[in-house]
């Protein structure tokens, strides 16, 4: 199977989004049962979430056996994203309460945590064929969407608005486990296989998840070709990060064709994009000490940018952003707002703009992602995990110390097993 392919490609055509079962396809006399399932279920450590600012060493039953179209995942590494971080803050939000329970897994909190992770195939499906292209041990990255295929969304190609919309991580559907847990259960259709020849490091694949969020941003874009183009990015922090590294994977930034400018006020953060070479030095802009707009106008012969990508959600910057766009540029927003977005009419009518919104990720973002990330089109990404700590100490030194130091951190990853923190 090629690297970077989900298990639905290799069985069906391209762009389809159905799965077809290898064991509907595939005689009796090429079936394996033994040794693809485990006949009992163990018990293994997890972080659950029970609230606000309450995640809980536990020791939980095992996944249960894989069911049809299931494989068991030993997890490597889960990654905190804002959406935990918000949710450890201020939740719940995403994550279902007793009362309202989740529409597909009919699971609400507790649960495990962690929606970013990346593993190796420890179980099969009773019945997986000897020659599927999954084999126990092969190094995986999940997709962790759950969505329905039915609802209107998911069925004109938005899975990422699905209705019924969901993640392992925060909306149960792991068999008990998620990417803070020992193990997992997924569907086959979840899993984007790695190579394990040593091309790739597995370490920092854990990243592809956060990187489909700019990939999809890109994408909602409307643009096929970015080469030559000129970008602003507002904010430099992961988001932001996702977006420059997309771009650069496209061909677009420093030392490439067109330009690409980012307006960030923090300094260590404005130090990764510096040090990763996302942007030159003359073309990253701190907005409390620059003019933003005068500065893009400067950069691009009067002209103006092309495109805006919001990464930050701010009035000022939204405000800097249109007006440094050319006539008839895009502002895309990737941003949540925690106040109404209102449009600068000023600028936005006088000038034609297009404003564009860009939300979460599907099915070819990641896809795309894993494939780039594969071919190299995403070197030197490692460098976005800030730090990599044991579940055990995910709250304290993880959570908290996002809470306290944000701006430090890009990425922090955990791990249940000794031997990634040590090797």
């Amino acid at each position: 199977m090629p690297s970077g392919k989900t298990l639905s490609e290799a069985m069906v055509d391209r762009g389809s989004l159905l799965y077809m079962s290898a064991i509907a396809t595939t005689s009796n006399t090429d079936l394996r049962v033994a040794s693809t399932r485990p006949t009992r279920v163990g018990k293994m450590k997890a972080a659950r979430y029970y609230g606000k600012r309450d995640i809980r060493i536990e020791t939980i039953p095992d996944p249960p056996p894989p069911g049809p179209n299931q494989v068991t995942i030993d997890v490597y590494w889960g990654g905190i994203c804002g959406t935990d971080l918000h949710e450890y803050t201020s939740g719940p939000f995403t994550i279902n309460t007793p009362d309202q329970p989740h529409s597909i897994t009919k699971e609400h909190l507790p649960v495990t945590f962690g929606h970013e992770f990346c593993g190796r195939i420890s179980a099969l499906a009773s019945g997986y064929p000897a020659d599927g292209p999954l084999k126990l041990g092969t190094p995986i990255m999940v997709d962790p969407r759950i969505v329905c295929r039915k609802c209107t969304a998911c069925t004109s190609g938005c899975d990422n608005m699905c209705a019924n919309w969901g993640y392992i991580g925060l909306n149960g559907g792991g068999g008990g486990g998620a990417g803070f847990s020992e193990k997992v259960n997924v569907e086959m259709r979840m899993c984007h296989v790695l190579p394990d020849d040593g091309s790739v490091d597995l370490n920092s694949v854990v990243l592809c998840q956060p990187l489909t969020v700019g990939r999809h941003a890109l994408s909602a874009s409307g643009i096929t070709d970015f080469a030559g183009l000129n970008v602003l990015v507002l904010g430099g922090g992961p988001v932001g990060l996702a977006v420059l590294l997309n771009l650069r994977a496209k061909g677009v930034g420093a030392g490439l064709s067109g330009r690409v400018l980012v307006s960030e006020p923090t300094a260590k953060r404005s130090e990764m994009i510096r040090r990763l070479g996302l942007a030159g030095p003359a073309d990253l802009l701190d907005p409390m000490a620059s003019n933003v707009a005068e500065v893009c106008r400067a950069r691009t012969g009067g002209r103006g940018v092309d495109i805006v990508f919001d990464c930050a959600g701010a009035e000022e910057g939204m405000l800097a952003g249109m007006e440094s766009l050319r006539l008839k540029g895009t502002y895309l927003n990737i941003a949540g707002w925690k106040q109404p977005f209102k449009v600068p009419m000023q600028f936005a009518f006088y000038r034609e703009l297009t404003i564009k919104f860009s939300m979460g990720n599907n099915d070819d973002d990641y896809r795309e992602v894993v494939e780039d990330f594969v071919a190299g089109k995403f070197a030197g990404a490692e460098a976005l995990i800030t730090r990599r700590l044991p579940v055990e100490d995910l709250a304290e030194k993880g959570l908290e110390e996002l809470v306290r130091n944000k701006d430090d951190h890009v990425k922090i990853v955990a791990t249940w097993r000794k031997d990634l923190l040590n090797p």
